[in-house]
């Protein structure tokens, strides 16, 4: 499943488990000179491993 989303900075995107659990992500500030660069923070529970995509082997 994917969904694509435009999102403005200090707007916020929640992902549910089943459990209940919420994942986070909130764009923090939009990069207008790094290709629309943008940064985010993500906040998740523990239990949730975040890696980069680079590090997880999916530069896409």
């Amino acid at each position: 499943m994917a969904l694509t989303l435009r999102r403005k900075p200090g707007e916020k995107v929640f992902i549910e488990d089943e459990h209940g659990r919420n994942i986070e992500v909130e764009v923090v500030k939009a990069e207008g000179n790094m290709n629309n660069a943008l940064k985010l923070r993500i906040t998740a529970p523990q239990v949730f491993n975040i890696v980069r995509g680079e590090i997880y082997g999916n530069n896409s």
